[in-house]
This record gives structure tokens, C-alpha cells and sequence, in this order.
């Protein structure tokens, strides 16, 4: 069974209103212990009282989230934490914005090829891993350098058996070998927030020291990552992102990624499958009502975002494309059985990436053949013979014979941070309203659970 889809950064902006929660029944929100009233003499929203003088309408709710992606979801968790009364309205059939996966055939596929690295701060705030049953990725790469020759290149302190290969076959001379492990080591130690005040270059310009080291093997790596051939992202960006893969090993979720926004999700008040038409910095209205909170946080996608609010500035965003293939072969004759990322330095194809992903995560094709996802860059239309061409390449096996479980096409969703981009941008807005997603911060999961955090205490400060 083939399936193409489209895929959203963040959560879809809708409502349902479900039992028990018609705003016809005007309760009373809950408050944290101590915190005032909403009024307009107080925070520009709704008056709950008579003595203001405005509205006499009893909100339905303090928050109303639009969107429940990873960023509302966090934000939601943060509030209802804090002792608000929270709803969070999402267009879409299931919560996780981007980050979804789907049942196709009883094989798991996510939306697109994501991985959650255990090293991100924010997820080991907000996360709880054993649940999760996180299934890790080998901490390093196959490189494809010609026809039947691929080199494993691993981090030798998680895979010391893999010393000699990975010594032998890093590219580069050996000055830039080891100015490259030295500068490793030194973001490994490194304070995020020192990082941060780096001055900012591109990738290529930052990376260009450590000579074919980059050319053969960072570029090839990080095209892959940040959705960008160009490495005209903020060095910034990247030194967090290598800090990462050095502190932790990349991961799925045994059964999906899905499990990462259901379990953010559970007991929240989340209503799905009806779209936001609007909002004001007090209401929330689709096609058939209007909900009247205390406080608007819009979580949506960048695009969708934008709409709801005009004027809000979202940046340049990239696309990706993501094939599902289920090989007739078994995993064990695919990149030696291991769950390593196969990448191509030379690019003689339209793939970025690709890896066996039922290496790591058996569970995602239960049968026991072997799920193999690949990414390209862009989300336009690609010759299907183009792609299992170089698909046979990167794994040097005849790929002619593997089926299409899906096709995804994340078509301008991943937020691009090119150099000199501010790592954090205003949640709080001048017309009142909150917004939230990892367009305000680094296009990762990490920057979707901060942006998260960030939006949930400054609501917290407005209605103190």
C-alpha cells in the first residue's frame, strides 16, 4: 500500500468541544493560589467582573493553545502544571504536529525520518526515556565512497570495535583529525549558553578548517540534519547540534515517534478535528463557536501561524521528502545489521540519508523485514527510478524489488536558521497575543520543548 503525504512543523490549529467543557456552562477557570482576576485594567483580556467594567462573560478556560505539536503540548504541560486550566485546539486527527507517525498495513512509519537525541536538555526535563523504550542509532556514519566500498565511521568511545575502521577512514590529514576531535571535545564541554555567544558564521565558513573532513563528511552529515545542502546555517546552530550527538546517542521510540507527543499529551484537555479560523488575544473561534480565554497561545505551524496572525515574521522554511521501502531482503543483509545512516559525500543521487531503521527499532515492521527510510531535500516530484538507483548504490544491493509503504513530503515546514538569526525570538507580541514552536527558537525537538517552556512562563507572568 502506497501513501503520500503532507506533513506540518507544528501542531494544525482546530477545536472540538468536548463534553463538559461548553462554553454555554460558563465555569469558572481555576487559578493558581493567590493570582488575581482577569480583567481589562489588569491584562487586557476578558473581565471576569462587573467592577471592570468591561465583558461580563466568564472565560472558558485561563489558556487556549492552538496547536498541539511538541511546542503547545510542552506549554500545555508547563500551565496545567502551574495549576491553570488549560485547552489545548488541534485541527489535526492526532496530537505531535510534524513529529506524528502512522500505521500503514500494521508497519509504523513516521512522518518524515526523525530521531530524538536523550542528550537534548529539555527532553530530559520533560520526558520520561523508559517509556519512550528508546532504541539508539550506531554514533556514527557508513560512508559510501564508491561502488562496494563503505566505510563505518563510529565515535570509538561507544563503539570500540570499530576503532580500527573509523581510524583508518576518517577523511582528512591528520592536523585536521585532530583539530577536528580537539573542537569535539571542546563543544562536548562547553555551556550551551557559551556556545551561544560564539561569533556567528555559516557552517561551511565555521567548518572549513578542518578541510576534507567537512567536504567529505560534516557537509554530507549535516545536509541531511538541517534540511540544508547550502551549510548557510548558523555555525551557532551546528556547535549545539555536534555538542549534542557528542553527549548523546540518536534514538527512536520503540514503537514511534508518536509515542513522544502521547505521552506529552496524557491527561491533558486536548479536542482534535476542527480547524481555528481566528483568534484575538481572548478568543479562539472556528466555524461553529467562540472560546473565550485568558490568555491565546498559538502553536501551530510556522505558515499557519503566520495566518492567524498577520504581520508575525517566520523566516525562510525548507522542505524535505521521505520514502518508506520495505526491502525482500531481512535487516541482517542491510549495513551488516546495524542501524547506522548511510550517506553519499559525492551525491550521485537525490537522497541526503537513508538507514535501515528496523535495525534499531524492530518493531516499526513486524514481520521482519527490513524498513528502510531515506530522505531527499525539497518536497517536489523525483523519478522513482532515480531514487532506488541511488538507493542500490548507498546499500550495494538491488533495490528494484523493494515495495513503497509511504511517501512523506515535509513541503516548507522545517524552520532554516541561517547565519546571524537570534537562537530565541520573542514569544510575548505587541497585539497581546503568545506564540509558540521551534520557529522561536532552534528548528529541532529540543527548541519546539523550550519555545514550550519559554511561552508557558511568560503566561504565567501576565496573568500573575
Amino acid at each position: 500500500m502506497v501513501r503520500s503525504m503532507k506533513g506540518s512543523s507544528a501542531g494544525s490549529c482546530g477545536l472540538v468541544i468536548q463534553a463538559g467543557c461548553a462554553p454555554s456552562q460558563h465555569r469558572r477557570v481555576a487559578r493558581p493560589q493567590g493570582a488575581p482576576s482577569a480583567g481589562r485594567d489588569h491584562d487586557g483580556l476578558v473581565s471576569t467582573h462587573p467592577e471592570h467594567g468591561g465583558s461580563h462573560r466568564l472565560p472558558d478556560c485561563d489558556v487556549a493553545i492552538v496547536g498541539a505539536g511538541i511546542a503547545g503540548l510542552a506549554a500545555a504541560r508547563h500551565l496545567t502544571t502551574a495549576g491553570f486550566n488549560v485547552r489545548v485546539f488541534e485541527a489535526g486527527a492526532a496530537v505531535g504536529g510534524r513529529v506524528r507517525s502512522e500505521s500503514i498495513d500494521g508497519i509504523t512509519v513516521d512522518i518524515g525520518f526523525q530521531l530524538i537525541n536523550p542528550a537534548y536538555p529539555e527532553a530530559q526535563r520533560m520526558l520520561d526515556f523508559d517509556d519512550l523504550s528508546l532504541r539508539p542509532f550506531v554514533a556514527g556514519v557508513l560512508l559510501r565512497e564508491s561502488e562496494g566500498k563503505a566505510s563505518l565511521i563510529a565515535d570509538p568511545m561507544r563503539h570500540p570495535a570499530d576503532v580500527v575502521s573509523t581510524a583508518l577512514h576518517v577523511p582528512g590529514s591528520r592536523l585536521q583529525q585532530i583539530r577536528f576531535v580537539a573542537e569535539i571535545l571542546r563543544l562536548a564541554r562547553m555551556n550551551p549558553r557559551a556556545l551561544e555567544q560564539r561569533p556567528d558564521l555559516t557552517a561551511r565558513e565555521a567548518l572549513s578548517r578542518f578541510g576534507k573532513i567537512s567536504d567529505d563528511l560534516l557537509a554530507a552529515f549535516l545536509s541531511g540534519v538541517l534540511f540544508d545542502d547550502s551549510l548557510t546555517t548558523s555555525r551557532r546552530f551546528v556547535d549545539l547540534v555536534l555538542r549534542s550527538f557528542v553527549r548523546g546517542t540518536p534514538a527512536v521510540p520503540a514503537t514511534g515517534m508518536q509515542r513522544i507527543p502521547d505521552q506529552l499529551a496524557r491527561g491533558l484537555d486536548i479536542a482534535l478535528n476542527t480547524r481555528v479560523r481566528a483568534v484575538t488575544p481572548s478568543t479562539v473561534a472556528t466555524e461553529s463557536e467562540t472560546v473565550h480565554a485568558r490568555a491565546i497561545i498559538v502553536a501551530c505551524d510556522p505558515r499557519t501561524a503566520a495566518t492567524l496572525i498577520p504581520g508575525l515574521a517566520i523566516g525562510e522554511l525548507r522542505s524535505g521528502t521521505t520514502w518508506w521501502h520495505l526491502a525482500d531482503s531481512p535487516g541482517s543483509a542491510l549495513t551488516n545489521g546495524r542501524p547506522v545512516l548511510v550517506i553519499d559525500p559525492r551525491r550521485t543521487g537525490p537522497l541526503v540519508n537513508s538507514v535501515v531503521l528496523s535495525n534499531a527499532a524492530p518493531a516499526y515492521a513486524p514481520d521482519g523485514r527490513a524498513l528502510i527510510a531515506s530522505t531527499a531535500l525539497g518536497a517536489g516530484q523525483f523519478d522513482d527510478s532515480d531514487v532506488r538507483r541511488h538507493l542500490s548504490y548507498l546499500h550495494g544491493i538491488d533495490t528494484s524489488r523493494w515495495d513503497v509503504v509511504a511517501v512523506h513530503r515535509l513541503d516548507l515546514t522545517v524552520p532554516a536558521m541561517p547565519a546571524g538569526t537570534p537562537l530565541r525570538k520573542p514569544v510575548v507580541l505587541d497585539n497581546g497575543l503568545f506564540v509558540a514552536g521551534d520557529h522561536r527558537d532552534t528548528p529541532s525537538l529540543q527548541g519546539a520543548l523550550v519555545s514550550g517552556r519559554r511561552v508557558a512562563a511568560a503566561v504565567q507572568h501576565a496573568l500573575a
